[in-house]
């Protein structure tokens, strides 16, 4: 369809709006789910001398089969005293260095003690360096431990905390407010009148960006009125570097986003994408502020935040890769053809394979409370049936 936008040109441009916040250097306790704008490479290595895998004896090879004399016991955040000589043994922790001399742990499993003598109870073979950790077996110094641009997760700041860094650089999270246009909404509980209906994008938006690494305002209503728009667009702009407006991004007589974004000295980058649902999406700037102009339906507006404010938000904090990771399934049902937009079809992941909604009405709420993924039908995308892989995008 002439004009519209490509789904990956929209989302390049959108990138290029405005580059990733400033770096900040924070604890490791506030960082879970922040972006590195730094890699972490080991200042150590790990484990900085060799070190028991088992509860045992260390023991030298060459003395194998025994027995041994006892010489002392290494617990485990202890500097062995001595070397170990011929013939002797030291009792040794999981975690507990070796001493200097000591090549293979036998496991207290397999042994006897009677005194200070250790004899070898088991036929099994005992091989060199067996039960032992090596040195920088897990990490040498100077190895790039993870990447500038990860997402930290529990995993990810353990091995962070390892290294030896005392702190951690990450992205700044992006300050987000999200405004709801339209007079037929009315507040979460209140009382309905004839026409009007809940608001549920500005909540559902809220609870998307709560996984993200954002500073999210509460979400703020307004009437359709491009004046009042305009003026809160400006108010905004001043303390936030995303403003997510939903509703009014159309073409009817009540669409007042462009407008308002005129008025209030913005710059429109790109409105209409070639994709279904969310096709008029608004993109432009009002200072140093981003506003992203998501259609109104709910799922809609799910879609294209999905497609375009969360990876926005990841960009802006950071990340190396700030879209969603598409996967394929089979799908367990025939889907028809494609059409001039490229599709978003709401689905259901389980046992395996997909199975796409009917009734894929952009103003349809309900089969978003089931909905796990976005299954992706392209262009003018073939009929396809039941167990032919289709890409498909996860959600929540």
């Amino acid at each position: 369809m002439s004009g519209l936008l490509p789904v990956e040109d929209a989302q390049a441009r959108l990138f290029a709006l405005r580059k990733p916040l400033a770096s900040k250097t924070i604890y490791f306790s506030q960082s879970l789910g922040r972006y590195l704008s730094q890699d972490v490479a080991a200042m150590r290595d790990q484990p900085a001398a060799p070190l028991s895998a088992m509860d045992g004896y260390a023991v030298r090879h060459a003395d194998l089969p025994g027995p041994w004399v006892i010489a002392g016991e290494i617990p485990a955040g202890s500097v062995p005293g001595a070397p170990l000589n011929a013939g002797e043994a030291m009792r040794i922790f999981t975690g507990a260095m070796l001493p200097e001399g000591a090549d293979t742990v036998v496991m207290q499993e397999d042994v006897a003690v009677a005194g200070d003598r250790l004899t070898l109870s088991t036929g099994d073979t005992i091989n060199a360096g067996q039960h032992i950790r090596a040195r920088a077996s897990d990490f040498a110094t100077g190895t790039t431990l993870v990447a500038a641009g990860t997402r930290l997760t529990p995993g990810a700041i353990a091995t962070a905390i390892m290294s030896g860094a005392p702190q951690l650089s990450v992205g700044t999270r992006p300050r987000v407010a999200i405004l709801t246009t339209g007079d037929e909404l009315v507040q979460p509980g209140h009382a309905l009148a004839p026409g009007q209906i809940p608001d549920s994008n500005g909540t559902m938006l809220a609870t998307m960006l709560a996984g993200e690494p954002a500073e999210v305002s509460l979400p703020l209503h307004i009437r359709d009125d491009r004046t009042i728009l305009s003026r809160v667009l400006n108010d905004l702009a001043r303390r936030h570097d995303v403003i997510v407006t939903v509703g009014g991004a159309s073409v009817g007589d009540h669409d007042h986003v462009r407008g308002a974004l005129d008025d209030a000295g913005g710059r429109l980058d790109f409105w209409k994408i070639a994709m279904k649902p969310g096709k008029p999406l608004i993109a432009g700037t009002i200072g140093d502020a981003l506003l992203l102009g998501l259609p109104g339906n709910p799922s809609s507006a799910f879609v294209t935040a999905t497609l375009f404010l969360l990876p926005l938000v990841r960009h802006l904090a950071g990340a190396r890769e700030p879209l969603p990771e598409i996967r394929q399934a089979p799908l367990a049902a025939p889907l028809g053809a494609g059409g001039t937009r490229r599709d978003y079809l709401r689905a259901r992941l389980a046992g395996g394979a997909l199975t796409v909604f009917d009734g894929q009405d952009s103003g349809r709420t309900a089969p978003l409370a089931e909905a796990n993924a976005l299954v992706i039908r392209e262009i003018g995308a073939p009929a396809r049936t039941a167990g032919e892989p289709a890409d498909y995008i996860v959600i929540a």
